[in-house]
């Protein structure tokens, strides 16, 4: 089976009761056993779910991994990756990753006595320097947010194996239709499900999944004893929403090629950040490793900084907006909007200052996404 059939049909098939071509939707949450001590693998749906699970046996196929665990949001996700781990160890982790990562490294995580070094990922050696007596895991984004650094994941591999430390990749940005991590060695392959996978702004949620059977059922574990699951009707909007998955990556990718290129050319923008650029620092890793370059694109205006802020509330078809990864054009000031918890020191060292702009390409016509920025960078 090619894959882009695989996204379209996973290892789901006709209801055998009615014939319904799409899943039905086990909204439930609770189930009658047959008797005391014997069950359908289904009593109670915080453990497990038919539609749940149908969604993630979904995504291990599409991601060509074994096994799969679903959660309520991506940071519930991260959460439960970080309950494999105990108090003492020690994490290397991407220096550019969501807000909410770092803030919950920082914030939570450290109450544990787990500890964080944070490099830049982009060059491997700086992740094998900065390993420790105590480190197990090494974390990256790749691309990141919002600098979409490329992290080599082949090199990253030789370094986790010869140090005997787990590897986990938060690929959202790529999606499975560009990247799939675990034909690169790593160990734990992490998705927000709110943003590409379901594609609309319409649900949150958030996976892992890896080919490792001790870190699934530690993770089945930790699903069920802490019960951040969600819902059976997310899961069923999950499921439809990855139906048309690789048709909308393209549009994203193909998208967001021509608008980098408008905005690398624009005289009012300094710098352009997309990996499909042969000028971007991470275009020949990105190139090696991935099919497509997803639809991601940061970018600074010259000038006073406010620039980057005025340019947003001057958009009228982009939308002001947090997430990303939507059928509809979306733009974000990092800065003060998804990564506001990032000390400004931090976030200027890592290169995120107050006129970064981000934005998600969505699937509109290019013209008109074009054509909104150029209406607003006339204003800057």
């Amino acid at each position: 089976m090619k894959f882009e059939t695989k996204i379209v049909r996973g290892n789901y098939k006709p209801d055998p009761t009615t014939g319904a071509i799409i899943p039905p939707l086990y909204q439930t949450s609770t189930y009658v056993l047959e008797q005391v001590g014997k069950d359908k693998g289904f009593d109670y749906t915080r453990s497990a779910n038919p539609t749940r699970q149908l969604m993630e046996e979904h995504i291990a196929i599409i991601e060509e991994g074994k096994f799969c665990v679903a959660f309520s949001s991506g940071m519930a996700t991260v959460d439960s990756c970080m309950k494999l781990l105990k108090s003492g160890d020690h994490i290397i982790c991407s220096d550019d990753v969501y807000g909410g990562v770092s803030r919950h490294f920082n914030e939570l995580m450290t109450n544990y006595n787990i500890t964080f070094t944070y490099v830049d990922s982009h060059i491997s050696q700086n992740i094998e320097d900065a390993i420790q007596s105590n480190t197990k895991m090494i974390w990256v984004e790749t691309p990141t947010n919002p600098l979409l650094k490329i992290t080599d994941l082949k090199k990253v591999r030789k370094i986790a194996r010869k140090n005997d430390l787990l590897f986990a990749v938060d690929s959202t940005f790529a999606t499975p239709i560009f990247l799939k991590p675990l034909e690169f060695g790593a160990d734990l392959v992490i998705h927000s499900t709110t943003k590409y996978l379901s594609g609309h702004n319409q649900l949150i949620g958030g996976v892992v999944i890896t080919n490792d059977g001790k870190l699934f059922n530690k993770l089945k574990f930790i699903q069920k004893t802490v019960g951040a699951v969600p819902s059976p009707f997310d899961c069923w909007l999950t499921i439809l929403g990855i139906k048309t998955l690789s048709l909308r990556m393209k549009k994203h990718s193909q998208n967001a090629q021509i608008l980098a290129k408008f905005l690398a050319n624009h005289q009012k923008v300094s710098r352009v950040i997309y990996p499909g650029l042969k000028s971007d620092e991470g275009y020949s890793i990105a190139s090696e490793q991935m099919t497509g370059f997803s639809g991601m694109i940061s970018f600074e205006l010259k000038g006073d900084i406010s620039s980057g802020k005025k340019i947003m509330n001057s958009v009228t078809l982009c939308q002001l907006a947090e997430s990303l990864g939507s059928v509809d054009t979306m733009i974000t000031h990092p800065a003060s909007m998804t990564h506001a918890d990032v000390p400004k020191k931090d976030r200027e060292k890592r290169g995120l200052t107050d006129g970064l702009v981000r934005i998600s390409v969505g699937i509109e016509h290019i013209d008109d996404i074009i054509g909104d920025l150029e209406q607003a960078l006339e204003k800057v």
